[in-house]
């Protein structure tokens, strides 16, 4: 009688299978976590640029559609700077870097981030019809997040003059 031994560990091929689908998983682990760590940043920059668009959106609620002082006769920054900002035209054009806070103080700990600021009259029928200055007793704002140059986030308003 032939006396059969029982076969015991794995062979040297499972071996270099197990190995190879160990290396693969592992691989596969490092890259996935490279996108979220990249997917993570990106959300944190939107944050901070949708943060960024709301200090202006605040800043414009405090000021007056038109200047108090001078009424409709001036469109655009009557002061030579923004220090003595009155009205939501005096935005119009600006480009904040750093960008500002909702009282429009420069915010240094985002040095890479910019806010540009867009105020249109528009037509009280069509929001998307741009009409002369202080023509209308509607105004669209416009800003824009930018970081390095590459706009992030742009975000629209209306304001009305009553």
């Amino acid at each position: 009688m032939k006396c059969q031994r029982k076969k015991t560990g794995f062979s040297l091929v499972e071996v270099l299978i197990a190995t190879l689908l160990v290396g693969v998983s592992m691989v596969a682990l490092l890259a996935a976590n490279g996108a979220s760590s990249m997917v993570n940043g990106a959300g944190a920059d939107l944050s901070t640029a949708e943060f960024l668009v709301e200090q202006i959106r605040e800043w414009t609620t405090v000021l007056a559609v038109v200047d108090p002082q001078g009424g409709t006769t001036t469109f655009g920054l009557e002061e030579p700077n923004l220090v003595n900002a009155d009205d939501i035209d005096d935005l119009d054009g600006q480009t904040f870097s750093p960008p500002v806070s909702a009282g429009g103080n420069p915010l240094a700990q985002f040095p890479s981030f910019s806010q540009q600021v867009v105020v249109e009259n528009v037509s009280a029928t069509d929001f998307t019809e741009v009409v002369g200055d202080h023509s209308s007793m509607i105004v669209r704002l416009t800003v824009s997040v930018s970081q390095n140059n590459n706009t992030i986030a742009t975000a629209s308003w209306i304001r009305a003059r009553y």
